[in-house]
């Protein structure tokens, strides 16, 4: 009688060990990382403004940074620099057993003009050289896959800024990708700038804090920019040329709705001179890592949109005639489809 007890719970212990890893798996598909830095009041701020809110409590210590879970959601929280620590959704992920499949960075956002603002952006540094030492963080020659959210977010975000009455004080706005840190998921940041007056502001921090909410359905209602509930709505734009701020490629993206994949700016594409004998397609003349940021950008947003029809957008105006006819000619080598604006209706 004692032996049967014994294989009875046993069985029960194997019964739930089953049970446990079916759930992980599980957990492991929906697992969204938002990270945020105490040292910055623009991330720090609109961190806390999300913790206020219903649903959350402690999660794992993650070598000494918390952490807060609120259904698929987990906020980390680290004292350094937001674009120095690399690798957080693979440390999260050794020290938790649960694959993050997104992470979300809350940043400040600087600027030359200090004009104030709230942006959204991919991360990478894919024109760098391999000799090349990063300024902000990140791997030269690296990008990391963009959050399809980039561009549902900025549309919510829009939105949320109008309701809270900070238009057309603050520029919402896109960024070129730029920046680290070294990241394998899809990834964005989301900022507030340009200076500490705004950094600090509490209506900027809870409009950013209402855009996590809202966006990844923490409040009850659907998440915005899931990739996999487009309902056939496949085409991605890459974004090339065009100043930090990519005007010309926001403008198709909140006109037609469409997804955001890298947006790659003129400065992130160096090209050499070839002169004027070499001006006419010769790309092999065209010096510069322009072609490698192009592919490690064409690729790792085909990466995160499986099964999008990925279309390059050409900021025509931001480049001279021998930059556009080697642009056009190493896209048509690659296969890579090029889109007018038309084509994103």
């Amino acid at each position: 009688m004692i032996l049967v007890g014994i294989r009875h719970l046993i069985g029960r212990i194997s019964r739930d060990r089953r049970r446990f890893a079916a759930n992980l798996v599980k957990r492991r598909e929906m697992v969204t990382l938002v990270v945020a830095t105490t040292t910055d009041p623009a991330s720090i701020g609109p961190a806390s403004a999300l913790l206020a809110m219903p649903g959350w409590h402690p999660g794992p210590l993650v070598e000494d940074m918390p952490s807060f879970v609120n259904r698929e959601v987990r906020l980390l929280k680290h004292d350094n620099s937001i674009v120095k620590e690399d690798h957080l959704d693979k440390r999260w992920e050794a020290a938790t057993g649960e694959v993050v499949d997104e992470v979300i960075f809350l940043s400040k956002h600087t600027a030359i003009s200090n004009r104030p603002a709230l942006t959204v952006h991919p991360i990478g540094v894919p024109h760098l050289r391999e000799d090349e030492v990063s300024p902000a963080g990140g791997k030269p020659g690296w990008a990391a896959p963009p959050n399809p959210r980039i561009g549902p977010w900025l549309r919510l975000l829009k939105t949320i800024a109008e309701s809270h009455n900070l238009l057309p004080e603050f520029e919402v706005t896109l960024e070129a990708t730029h920046h680290g840190p070294e990241t394998n998921s899809p990834t964005m940041f989301v900022e507030i700038g340009s200076t500490e007056e705004y950094w600090k502001r509490q209506d900027a921090a809870q409009a950013i804090a209402l855009l996590v909410w809202e966006g990844l359905g923490l409040g009850g209602g659907v998440a915005v920019g899931d990739w996999s509930r487009n309902n056939g709505e496949n085409k991605v734009l890459l974004g090339l040329g065009g100043g930090h701020y990519v005007p010309r490629h926001m403008d198709i993206v909140l006109k037609y709705g469409i997804w955001v994949g890298h947006l790659i700016s003129g400065y992130s594409l160096p090209m050499e001179d070839p002169g004027q004998s070499k001006a006419q397609g010769d790309i092999e003349g065209v010096g510069g890592t322009w072609k490698q940021a192009i592919k490690v950008a064409f690729e790792t947003t085909s990466a995160a949109f499986p099964r999008g029809e990925v279309l390059a957008h050409l900021d025509n105006k931001s480049f001279k005639s021998w930059q556009k006819n080697a642009i056009v000619s190493f896209l048509a080598e690659q296969n890579i489809k090029i889109g007018k604006p038309g084509d994103f209706c």
